[in-house]
């Protein structure tokens, strides 16, 4: 079994505690309006790798995890949407005394009770807290999540809340009260991290030939995102 990757960083520093291993994987359900990662929807066969020889290259990074109490993450794109692999590499990691989290929007092709159960900690991104907020946000229904939502809630596994704050559309207090109260079904939630929407991306819609959905949407100033982490503090 062969896994579809788009790119490995070996010392990322944003995607879970420690320095990570962070695997970015092919595919994506989602067409989210101001996603920065445009080239990882689709799947290409230009790079695939076996779990095994992931995880053999992972190890090469073990020091830097081991002494920093880091260890794997998996992204993308959307993990979940290669949950045989995602669940070979994780149980190879996990096995090997590697901590593991996924960073996922919860909208995937299932086995998520397998996954949870070799997973330590994930990164949850949640899109909207509506379901018309969602469809808007990412095309697709709010529930293509709800099964991993359930199987995330019921299984006491460690999340770690991600939200995107775009001005003009979700920047309000009526939002994130609402953030606060979607979030209270996960009970081992032990960090909210509110994110200011940027324009990092644009260049890869140019390249892409691909027109850019918020266009002329300025980013979130330092001090609104301050305010609205307030409400997490």
């Amino acid at each position: 079994m062969h896994g579809y990757i788009h790119s490995i960083e070996t010392m990322a520093l944003h995607d879970g505690p420690g320095i990570r291993f962070a695997v970015f994987f092919q595919g994506c359900g989602l067409r989210c309006i101001y996603c920065h990662n445009p080239d990882t929807w689709q799947f290409s066969k230009e790079n695939t790798v076996s779990a095994e020889d992931l995880y053999a290259k992972t190890l090469r990074y073990r020091s830097y995890m081991e002494n920093s109490s880091g260890g794997v993450t998996c992204t993308g794109g959307e993990p979940l949407m290669q949950p045989e692999f995602l669940l070979k590499y994780l149980r190879l990691c996990r096995d090997g005394g590697l901590h593991t989290a996924i960073d996922t929007s919860g909208v995937g092709l299932g086995a998520y009770e397998e996954i949870l159960e070799v997973t330590d900690l994930v990164l949850l991104d949640v899109k909207a807290v509506s379901a018309d907020g969602f469809q808007q946000l990412t095309g697709v229904p709010m529930a293509k999540a709800e099964p991993f939502y359930r199987a995330l809630a019921n299984s006491g596994t460690s999340v770690r809340i991600r939200h995107v704050l775009v001005p003009g559309v979700n920047d309000s207090d009526e939002n994130i009260e609402k953030l606060q109260k979607f979030i209270q079904r996960f009970p081992a939630v032990e960090q909210v991290e509110l994110l200011a929407y940027h324009t990092l991306g644009v260049s890869k819609y140019e390249h892409m030939k691909r027109p850019y959905p918020f266009e002329g949407v300025e980013p979130l100033s330092k001090e609104r995102l301050k305010y609205f982490q307030s409400f997490f503090d």
